[in-house]
């Protein structure tokens, strides 16, 4: 999994502790967020991508962007309607269309440089009503710049395409990239909106705080549908995300820093043993191709021999898709003596089995 090994930031914990000894924090929360935080986020978006929000009417908080991803869909998407999600992929942007009971169009994101070519082939031969998308994606590690996301709102609203953009590695970025937001791009709130999670910039995952924003209609029915299903997110949690967004801007990039050296690590001892994966320019995994001497197996039994002979456990690539079939996935959640441990446990069974290529 994901999960980030290191602590909240102090200041954010001090404050949820704060917050959680006041009588009137204890009640149901607003599902759509308290003021402060709405506000809070407004306010990261103007600071970190000149893109201005109105905290009322373009600002959602959800438990976590899995949530808010899937309540979203399930409000905009009828049974049967088309959604493209390009593929290999985080699995609820492809079982959020299902569970919507929606018709799922996978189109393949192997090389991000052809996806917008494949985008425009299936927004003018099959027409969706939906496209979900991630950068840095989740798995592989896959990064744009703002110029995709010019030409890919361009398409959009040329064939009236709703996109939804999940931004939930936003602050973990390496080698001087800055991660672009779709709603950069002038006309993008007509057309999209996007999931920003505090899950991995502070590591905050277990705390369940994102936000959606964009597209007022798209936010006024994620918020009444939500208004149906949940209170909303504890309130000393959501003050202690005001805490995180306003003030912990140095942790997330400490955070960021942290990865970077895990990163480094992993993809160099690998390359030592003759397994070529690349450095990603954002997010925490490593998206490796299987060797080519087990390619054949498959990726999940690969999996096994990793962890029966190396010790070691990854992600089988096909858990996010057939087209994943042939990587696995590397999760950056050790330390990095854990991952040189991790390296030469690969290398004894890579050797072992005849090399790694």
């Amino acid at each position: 999994m994901g999960n980030p090994d290191l602590p909240t930031p102090e200041p954010i914990v001090s404050k949820l502790i704060e917050a959680a000894r006041v009588p009137l924090n204890h009640g149901y929360s607003v599902s759509r967020g308290v003021a402060k935080l709405r506000e809070a986020i407004a306010a990261r978006y103007a600071r970190k991508w000149n893109v201005r929000l109105d905290p009322e009417s373009e600002v959602i908080v959800t438990i976590g962007a899995k949530e808010g991803l899937a309540h979203l869909v399930m409000s905009i998407l009828e049974p049967g309607e088309l959604a493209v999600v390009p593929q290999p992929a985080y699995p609820i942007h492809t079982y959020s269309v299902i569970i919507a009971g929606g018709k799922l169009l996978g189109v393949s994101a192997a090389e991000p440089a052809g996806l917008l070519d494949r985008l425009e082939g299936a927004f003018s031969k099959e027409r969706p009503k939906l496209a979900i998308l991630s950068f840095p994606n989740n798995p592989t590690g896959a990064c744009v710049d703002l110029n995709f996301f010019e030409e890919l709102v361009a398409l959009a609203r040329r064939f009236g395409v709703f996109v939804v953009h999940d931004l939930a590695y936003a602050d973990i970025v390496f080698d001087g990239y800055r991660a672009p937001s779709i709603l950069e791009v002038e006309g993008a709130k007509e057309i999209a909106v996007e999931l920003f999670s505090l899950s991995k910039s502070y590591n905050m995952a277990g705390w369940r705080v994102a936000a959606c924003v964009g597209n007022p209609a798209a936010i006024a029915a994620l918020t009444r549908i939500k208004s149906y299903l949940d209170y909303g997110v504890f309130q000393p949690i959501q003050l202690a995300a005001v805490v995180a967004l306003d003030d912990c801007g140095d942790a997330a990039r400490e955070i960021a820093e942290v990865y970077r050296a895990r990163r480094n690590i992993l993809v160099d001892s690998l390359a030592s043993m003759g397994w070529r994966a690349e450095k990603p320019r954002g997010g925490m995994f490593v998206w490796a191709p299987i060797p080519e001497r087990f390619r054949a197996s498959g990726s999940l039994e690969f999996s096994r021999l990793l962890l029966t002979h190396a010790k070691v456990a990854v992600s089988p690539g096909i858990g996010f898709g057939e087209a994943g079939d042939g990587y696995v996935r590397f999760a950056l959640v050790e330390d990095e003596q854990r991952i040189r441990q991790a390296a030469r446990g690969v290398k004894a069974f890579l050797s072992g089995a005849g090399g790694g290529g």
